[in-house]
């Protein structure tokens, strides 16, 4: 499915700009299973945007902990540390200009290092590992700039299809000033052979959008004999904001 060219659009005014739905994946694609029980059945309604979704509230802004950003840590027992290869992922988070945006709560939650979620209705086989809670949470600087360290989870199979894996990744929750700014989505890992073969991602039409969806190796910000980088950087809003999940939000 071909995108309408940038070149041919009306320029964007006010404060939000309106999602490209050919860009974002679908609420209906058969491919992913669960989309079809949860898609919506009627035709979308567009409704303005309220004051109270332009200008907030925020959440938890102000309850972060000292090991909120440190994966590694900030579920382990004292002097111990989360098991599996060591990474830091950064970037920035950006508004529809490209601007950076101060001040956005950036949730993460991922599998560990054996694929496996510390949740009570995980089913897969692999080992749980007692020092990795698999969730953090920091906030972009004035810079938009945000960072945190983990590990880098792996690959696990879902009830999709026969033989479905879910490439490695880490779920984000991006919150900024307002309600209408917040986007759920998933990040990748460059080079990872799983991502042609994920059903989540072929629901994604332009191969570009996908590109956004894959942070890339940062040598330059890796720590040496520590961990290695990635970087990843978020657009919230816009036309080519970056790729929602399938549960659409916001307007």
């Amino acid at each position: 499915m071909k995108t309408t060219p940038l070149a041919n659009r009306a320029p964007e005014t006010g404060a939000f700009f309106t999602r490209d739905r050919n860009w974002h994946p679908p609420a209906f694609a058969p491919g992913y299973k669960s989309t079809v029980f949860r898609a919506p059945q009627k035709p979308l309604i567009a409704f303005p945007n309220t004051l109270s979704e332009t200008t907030g509230p925020a959440f938890g802004h102000d309850m972060l902990g000292p090991l909120d950003h440190d994966l590694i840590h900030n579920f382990a027992r004292a002097g111990e540390s989360a098991i599996g290869e060591r990474i830091i992922v950064h970037g920035k988070v950006l508004d529809e200009r490209g601007k950076p945006v101060p001040g956005v709560l950036v949730e993460v939650w991922q599998a560990n290092a054996g694929g496996r979620y510390r949740h009570k209705k995980e089913g897969y086989i692999a080992p749980l590992d007692p020092n990795f809670g698999g969730c953090g949470r920091v906030i972009t600087d004035a810079e938009g700039h945000y960072a945190f360290r983990s590990i880098r989870p792996g690959p696990y199979p879902w009830p999709n299809g026969p033989n479905d894996w879910r490439p490695a990744h880490i779920h984000l929750s991006i919150f900024g000033v307002g309600f209408v700014q917040r986007l759920i989505t998933q990040l990748y890992f460059e080079g990872d052979p799983l991502i042609p073969h994920c059903p989540i991602l072929n629901t994604i039409a332009d191969e570009k959008a996908v590109a956004q969806l894959v942070a890339h190796l940062d040598m330059q910000n890796s720590e040496p004999m520590d961990s290695l980088a990635y970087r990843f950087d978020i657009v919230v809003r816009g036309r080519r904001s970056t790729p929602f999940e399938n549960r659409m939000e916001g307007n």
